[in-house]
């Protein structure tokens, strides 16, 4: 509508007035005036907004080009990890000291003050509550730093652009290039990486995603990759490159991760989800400042207190299970022991040992678990010093008393590499699982989901294991 025409209007309803009422002048004029300025607002740029359009496209020319996109997206994710990872070891380490160290000494003296028998002792404390603390001292903290560094670069508007820049890689592989976002949140938790995958239109992309984010390794599995490469990769190499080594490790795995990730895609796209890669147009967001603690409000609410309280219920009865199967005996031997003896011939199979295999299959419910399990149950089988009894999980306060006690256990630098392997290639935990189901409502993908990394663990740490010992 031009503006002679808006004019010649006008000037009608001028004329028009003494037969139409003042009223409905009033209200036709100001219609007239409304659409004028919206075709004003949608015509014409002001400097300020000319400017800031400017500052985009000059910005989106480095943060989305061939040569500089990748590197600026890889140093990001880096950063952000690197501060979640650094951050949370302080907080961890007070909760730890609070749950751990003061709490449970006060609850178990309290169960003693009340006479209470030693099993309903050992079963809810030593069982059931170290359990969960363990999963809110290591895995909130993470998470309360993951999720709102995540959420500033969703709000700043550089997440679209992580989109951009992998929706080629992606479309090769079958999938859609949104599954980068799910990818990255991932890494912060797999159960809010899979919630994430709903910004995927295409049921079939969007199960492919769903199916492949436990390849991103996640903030649970994070401390066992470092630990073992500080204990054994670093060990392997001068002192002063020992850092170095163990850092690439580390790097490697989390890479590694993002090949299976594609692997998967790629296989599922070919096979049983067959079908065209979806086609979508991404619109770019303007750059703008995020706001700050609604932001920090709102990703702490959403994904963090959530994802951590369903943790928190599948963690309870892990717990009870453990120390159940610890402190109940078949003939001399309690459970446990009986477990690890009868998986010590697969785990060696696969360059890893009976202790791992029971400590992967009944901490399903948290990857924070893994670790103090393996120290448990080690200490339990092979009868060393260390911990505070059967079904206590514990962890130890420098890294070479832990080192100390896998060796003992019969750990080598095969079984280190081997675990870090299975830690990225093993069935997603029980709060992802759960999560699944919720978004497929389906039994069928649940299980393929679930199923489909362990099988892909126990065929590279077996092909690893066999290459191992033949040029060792």
């Amino acid at each position: 509508m031009s503006t002679k025409n808006i004019e010649h209007i006008i000037e009608l309803s001028k004329d028009l007035r003494w037969q139409i009422g003042d009223d409905f002048h009033d209200v036709l004029s100001e219609s007239i005036y409304a659409e004028a300025s919206k075709i004003v607002e949608s015509s014409v740029k002001k400097d300020d907004q000319k400017r800031r359009f400017r500052i985009d496209a000059q910005i989106d020319k480095i943060v989305t080009s061939k040569v500089w996109g990748f590197p600026i997206m890889l140093l990001l994710l880096g950063v952000v990890l690197w501060l979640t990872i650094i951050g949370a070891n302080y907080p961890s380490s007070m909760l730890a000291s609070l749950l751990l160290d003061m709490i449970h000494p006060m609850l178990k003296n309290g169960a003693n003050f009340l006479d209470f028998p030693w099993w309903l002792s050992g079963f809810l404390i030593d069982g059931v509550y170290l359990a969960v603390a363990w999963v809110i001292a290591v895995m909130l903290p993470p998470m309360a730093i993951f999720f709102p560094l995540f959420t500033l670069l969703e709000d700043f508007g550089y997440l679209p652009r992580v989109a951009f820049n992998m929706d080629a890689l992606f479309k090769k592989s079958g999938a859609h290039g949104k599954q980068a976002l799910t990818m990255s949140m991932g890494f912060g938790c797999n159960a809010a990486g899979v919630v994430a995958t709903r910004i995927i239109d295409s049921p079939r992309e969007r199960l492919i995603a769903i199916i492949t984010n436990n390849f991103s390794l996640c903030n649970g599995r994070w401390p066992t990759q470092i630990l073992l490469a500080t204990i054994f990769i670093g060990a392997v190499v001068p002192e002063s490159y020992s850092s170095l080594a163990s850092l690439s490790a580390v790097i490697g795995i989390a890479v590694l991760g993002i090949f299976f990730m594609f692997f998967f895609s790629w296989a599922l796209s070919k096979t049983v989800l067959k079908g065209e890669v979806s086609t979508f147009n991404l619109e770019l967001p303007p750059y703008r400042p995020p706001v700050f603690w609604k932001t920090i409000y709102t990703s702490l609410i959403d994904r963090t207190l959530i994802v951590l309280w369903r943790a928190i219920v599948f963690a309870a009865p892990a717990g009870a299970v453990i120390w159940l199967i610890c402190n109940i005996y078949i003939g001399s031997e309690s459970i446990a022991a009986w477990l690890v003896h009868s998986l010590d011939g697969f785990g060696f199979l696969l360059g890893l040992n009976g202790v791992v295999l029971l400590a992967y299959i009944v901490a399903i419910p948290a990857n924070e678990i893994v670790i103090p399990t393996i120290l448990m149950l080690t200490v339990m089988v092979v009868g060393i010093g260390g911990g505070a009894g059967a079904g206590v999980m514990f962890e130890l306060d420098s890294v070479t008393a832990t080192g100390d006690v896998l060796k003992a256990g019969g750990w080598t630098l095969l079984t280190a590499v081997n675990v870090m392997l299975f830690s990225l290639l093993h069935n997603p935990c029980s709060t992802t699982i759960y999560t699944i189901y919720k978004e497929t409502k389906s039994k069928k993908w649940t299980t393929i989901a679930s199923i489909l990394p362990v099988i892909a663990g126990f065929v590279v740490t077996f092909l690893v294991a066999q290459v191992w010992r033949i040029f060792s």
